[in-house]
């Protein structure tokens, strides 16, 4: 069979060379044209896991509160805040800023009503009269100033405490279209998941997907040209002040942008590098340019690929281009290497039976080590998170490109492109791979007794090892994103969102202090039933004796002839958290959150009740608040009760910004423990309470990332030892070829741990990367082992000649590698350099393991028996 195949190969392949490299270089020339299709996703739904009833709830807060995603500008001027030489420049950026498209509303300390400065009443709250600004004459900014650096809605949110900082908030439009698209489809997916979706349900959860693609393109195309809008606009005024732009969408643009610049950038000095090292490696042009065209050949038609299908890339996936490349060029250099073997042992033999020797020795480990190091990527598709699935499988159907290509151009470029002048390894300097066999062979039990003891470190490092990362971690400490979020957290109340959604309890008996308020006799009860319930206030309401002239006096009119509850008028409903009983809960709450080491400002209704109790001086009764809930005008509930209160959920929602930047922040820990002192310390049932909110998304999105990826490595070892024992036909040697791998892929996630690097959905792809680089080398060093023993059958010479020459392959690959991925460590992103430090030691690991544990372990257990002949 093998013979058969072979046979047809060099029918079709190497006896017409040009006609296959013309086929090839036709098929890249047309992925070629793809290429300006692709996309770099930055959505932050990519970030997130799918499936998560986390997810959901998020949206559907969104959708309740009306939340707008939001970027945030730091203003510090030389002069006083409130000066006119701060204020006028402010006042004309903010203009500006308003005009761009996408922008719903900016808001700065020009357009926010002032309750103190001087004092208002709670009758010019509810009047419906315009409210004292900045921009109204005669107002004392001093004593505004104050109320900035002090009120309880504005301190730390708008204006830092110390009065010389504040916030310009940019509020991006919802898009409603997008909204309904998303609910459309995960309506769609989710009868899919069940199995109950019909054929035209099918056709239009296809169309409802297209629509969604294509729309989300248009959405981050919009999205990125107005992060750059914004930041030109902002860049004019830096004579004004010190600027810094921030928020979650920024954090998003400058993700993509960095890693745009590491790809252009990096990627071209990475492939210099390595054709340089090729060039000092090989000392042949053709040795550079052969590796080059199949590494070139092979990104183009995945590339292309990925335009042709829009199929998107991420900051995550955007990895497998430089692991892709590391795949084709071993791939490469292992079949010059064998092929310059062969010509040592017959220079004036036939240069196409060499070629055809070359592939046919080789095509086998080659295959198999594709085959697993797929093995390893594919078990990246059960992590829920679209990036990394998405990385899984586009390094999956690149490896299957990358063994095509290069079995198709290398062995035809090798035979069209003679070199009659070859140098034979027989004059090359020895290698160092040498060296490691004499280490092998003089120091075994030193090797094993370090390989154990490395072992035991990498098991503790692993149990240090944290599903945690901070997303101001990302970047360099002089980037302008990082000095943002810093200043954010320090002075404006932090960065990253969480939302606590809270619903009032089941109850069936009155509110205190509202037992007058009882039901119509044909209605609902009132408030305190279950959310949903029409509960109305009967004309006992009208004779309710305040108690209280000044509070009767403040209020007027206002209330006296509305009618609360009479047949076929408008009926009011009070809510819960509208009353004593449920601002106390509130206040708890909101108290105990605020006064947590890792959360920056906290507002809620709570926020409201403050204003109102300074506003009367007193503190105030469930008739009070119900007054208040109800007298409110539309442009103060819209800004201080609609974003945190839901009459029809009886829900209310506290938003916390916690800050990126804390020490002591341990996301999941944190959530845990807020979540248990709210319900056994504060007295809430858990049932009440749920978190959401970005910080909770990306915690969900670490720790599936542990149970998904790190449980499953086990799984994916099976799998690979399954495929050792097919190929080797030996349950001892399949071990034996483990054993490295797995002290490599150890090792590599031990000093993540041992160094406090966290494990998250940046770093989470190393272990695949090692797993496939790992198993690779150590297929082709056991397959040439197997090979070479028959000859005399003897162990230790055999590992000699098996360091000699397929361990050039290693160490040309691993030199090439190590040298170019050593220049990511001169990126401002973090997580590439991350990837480069933690590829270039996966790189050391797998091949030191390959040159000297595992031919050690091969000759203290005899692996090979009388019958072994590959």
């Amino acid at each position: 069979m093998f013979e058969w195949m072979t046979s047809i190969y060099d029918r079709l392949v190497l006896r017409r060379p040009w006609m296959t490299l013309a086929l090839v270089t036709l098929l890249v020339a047309g992925m070629a044209t793809q290429l300006h299709k692709i996309t770099l996703d930055a959505s932050a739904d990519a970030l997130l896991l799918q499936g998560d009833p986390s997810l959901e709830l998020f949206r559907e807060v969104g959708r309740e509160y009306r939340t707008e995603e939001f970027v945030l500008v730091t203003w510090s001027p030389d002069v006083e805040l409130l000066s006119s030489a701060s204020l006028d420049p402010l006042r004309t950026m903010a203009d500006e800023l308003r005009e761009l498209e996408g922008v719903s509303s900016v808001v700065t300390v020009w357009d926010v009503p002032l309750l103190e400065s001087p004092p208002v009443s709670l009758r010019d709250i509810t009047s419906g009269d315009p409210l004292p600004s900045l921009e109204d004459e005669g107002i004392d900014r001093s004593q505004a100033l104050t109320e900035f650096t002090t009120s309880p809605i504005y301190a730390n949110l708008l204006v830092s405490e110390d009065g010389e900082l504040t916030a310009v908030q940019i509020n991006l439009e919802r898009d409603d279209y997008y909204d309904e698209l998303l609910q459309k489809r995960d309506a769609l997916r989710n009868l899919d998941k069940a199995g109950t979706l019909s054929a035209a349900q099918a056709v239009e959860l296809q169309t409802t997907e297209q629509l969604y693609k294509a729309h989300t393109s248009v959405v981050l195309e919009r999205q990125s040209q107005l992060v750059v809008n914004v930041r030109e606009i902002v860049s004019r005024y830096g004579d004004y002040a010190q600027l810094f732009v921030g928020g979650v969408p920024m954090i998003a643009a400058d993700m993509v942008t960095f890693v745009e610049s590491d790809l252009t950038n990096f990627g071209g000095a990475i492939l210099g590098i390595m054709l340089l090292i090729l060039a000092v490696v090989f000392r042949r042009l053709r040795w550079v340019v052969i590796p080059l065209v199949a590494c070139g050949y092979t990104l183009v038609v995945m590339l292309g690929l990925l335009g042709l299908l829009d199929w998107r890339m991420t900051v995550i996936s955007s990895n497998f281009v430089a692991v892709l490349l590391i795949i084709c060029l071993a791939l490469s250099i292992h079949l010059i290497v064998r092929y310059r073997e062969l010509h040592a042992l017959d220079p004036d033999g036939s240069l196409h039976e060499r070629v055809l020797n070359t592939v046919r020795l080789m095509v086998v480990p080659c295959f198999y080590s594709c085959l697993t190091t797929a093995v390893a990527f594919v078990s990246l598709v059960v992590s829920g998170i679209q990036p990394v699935i998405d990385f899984g499988w586009m390094m999956t159907t690149g490896i299957v490109i990358a063994l095509l290509i290069t079995f198709l151009v290398v062995p035809c470029l090798m035979v069209v492109w003679r070199d009659t002048q070859e140098t034979a390894h027989a004059d090359d300097t020895p290698p160092l791979t040498r060296y490691f066999a004499v280490l092998a062979d003089r120091f075994g039990g030193t090797i094993l007794f370090v390989s154990l003891l490395l072992f035991a470190l990498t098991v503790y490092g692993v149990s240090r090892l944290e599903v945690e990362n901070r997303f101001i971690d990302y970047f360099h400490e002089t980037t302008e994103i990082y000095r943002g979020m810093e200043l954010l957290d320090a002075r404006l109340g932090g960065t990253i969102p969480l939302d606590i959604v809270i619903t009032a309890p089941d109850m069936t008996a009155p509110l205190p202090g509202l037992e007058n308020l009882s039901p119509a006799s044909d209605a609902s009860p009132v408030v305190g039933d279950p959310p949903g319930g029409d509960g109305v206030i009967e004309d006992e309401f009208a004779d309710e004796d305040f108690g209280d002239d000044e509070f009767a006096d403040e209020w007027g009119d206002d209330f006296g002839d509305d009618d609360f509850g009479v047949p076929g008028q408008e009926s009011f409903k009070p809510s819960y958290w509208f009353s004593v009983p449920g601002m106390r809960q509130l206040d708890l709450v909101h108290n105990h959150i605020d006064a947590l080491e890792e959360t920056g400002k906290v507002l809620s209704l709570s926020t409201v009740y403050a204003v109102v109790k300074d506003l009367m001086g007193q503190d105030i009764s469930s008739v009070e608040l119900a007054l208040v809930q109800k007298s409110l005008t539309d442009d103060i509930k819209e800004m201080m009760v609609d974003p945190y209160f839901s009459l029809d959920k009886e829900q209310v929602r506290i938003n916390v910004r916690v800050k990126e930047t804390s020490e002591t922040l341990r996301r999941n820990d944190f959530l845990v423990a807020l979540k248990r002192d709210l319900v056994e310390e504060l007295g809430l049932e858990e049932s009440q309470v749920q978190l959401t909110g970005m910080l909770v998304l990306y915690n969900n999105v670490l720790q599936s990332l542990f149970r998904s990826q790190i449980l499953t490595l086990g799984t994916v070892f099976a799998v690979i030892l399954v495929m050792f024992l097919v190929l080797f036909r030996s349950l001892k040697l399949s071990l034996i070829a483990l054993v490295p791998n797995l002290l490599a892929a150890g090792m590599v996630l031990g000093v993540m741990g041992l160094t406090g690097t966290p494990l998250d959905i940046m770093t989470i792809t190393i272990a695949a990367i090692v797993l496939g680089i790992g198993v690779d080398n150590c297929i082709h060093y056991v397959h040439r082992f197997r090979r070479e023993f028959p000859r005399d059958r003897d162990y230790v010479a055999t590992m000699y000649r098996c360091h000699e020459s397929i361990g050039r392959a290693l160490y040309y690959t691993t030199v090439t590698v190590v040298v170019g991925f050593s220049m990511l460590t001169l990126s401002n992103f973090n997580p590439s350099i991350y990837f480069g430090l933690l590829t270039v030691l996966a790189m050391l690991t797998a091949v030191i393991g390959a040159l000297l544990l595992l031919p050690r372990l091969i000759i203290l257990f005899r692996a090979l028996g009388p019958a072994d002949n590959a």
